[in-house]
């Protein structure tokens, strides 16, 4: 994790975490069950936040002799655990905004949108610190979405108060909760698909196996390719093994340096580990054909 995203990290949390003791003192000075549900589910993304930092931190640890790739994994079940407690805390929103469609609560309108409005800057500007590296790295991604949603349900909370201010109409409140829930889910659903995905050594998305098993196929000399796995060692990181068959040997240090060089550029695998088998080898390698793991 780059230098930028622990500040970020540390800034998020410091930001929010003071954010989160406003809401809950103004919250029962108002006596708004709104801005307290929202002030626990920022305590939830307070928590998301340090484990995803946690983990970021641990996936540079160095290898050991136990853990031979080191801790990068981490940065994988943070991500998952972001998503799982994403969509926990949005369907215990969803539920409180349905109990008080049927039992409406009088609530000081005014104090709601003020603090929901500091509420939207706060998480705004902690998800804008994650925004460039969100497309690159699953845990920053879970992070900006994270900061992203509670800024969107801040907003709502805002203009469910001025509503309030405005009309009376109670049942505003948990309207607009229901419809923020409803957009939360949505987006965090692609990031509970990809970290699951990873978590399950499924081939990063981005990366397109059969092109991969089509380039190693045509390279010179090469007339099988099996044992083609590729998967993810971090959020960040992608890792693949294959065997290729050959029928001449001659050459194979030159083949292996251009294979290493032209997946990273091609597919953006950086851990390459190739087997180099002849037709007479390859007929007592125990993981042939393709299909066998």
């Amino acid at each position: 994790m780059p230098a930028d995203f622990g500040r970020a990290f540390a800034i998020g949390v410091a930001l929010n975490s003071a954010y989160i003791v406003a809401e809950v003192f103004y919250g029962f000075a108002a006596q708004s069950m709104a801005l307290l549900a929202d002030a626990g589910h920022n305590l939830g993304d307070v928590i998301s936040l340090l484990a995803a930092w946690l983990a970021a931190s641990l996936s540079k640890r160095q290898p050991s002799g136990q853990y031979t790739y080191g801790l990068r994994r981490s940065s994988i079940l943070a991500a998952l655990a972001n998503a799982l407690i994403l969509l926990l805390v949005t369907g215990g929103i969803a539920w409180e905004a349905v109990r008080r469609l049927f039992a409406p609560e009088a609530s000081a309108g005014l104090t709601i949108v003020i603090v929901s409005l500091t509420g939207v800057a706060v998480n705004g500007i902690t998800a804008w610190m994650f925004m460039a590296g969100r497309k690159s790295d699953l845990n920053i991604r879970g992070a900006f979405m994270h900061m992203a949603a509670d800024a969107s349900l801040s907003l709502g909370v805002a203009i469910a108060g001025g509503l309030i201010m405005l009309t009376g109409w109670l049942w505003v409140d948990p309207v607009v909760s229901l419809a923020i829930s409803v957009v939360i889910v949505v987006g965090t659903w692609s990031l509970l698909r990809d970290s699951v995905s990873l978590a399950l050594d499924g081939v990063p998305r981005g990366v397109d196996p059969a092109a991969v098993g089509g380039y190693l196929r045509g390279l010179p000399g090469v007339t099988e390719v099996h044992d083609l796995h590729i998967w993810a060692m971090s959020t960040t990181e992608t890792a693949m093994t294959a065997h290729l068959v050959r029928a001449d040997v001659a050459g194979d240090v030159a083949l292996l340096q251009r294979i290493n060089c032209e997946v990273r550029d091609r597919f953006g695998i950086g851990h390459v580990t190739v087997q180099l088998e002849t037709d007479e080898t390859a007929v007592l390698c125990d993981l042939r054909p393709d299909h066998v793991v």
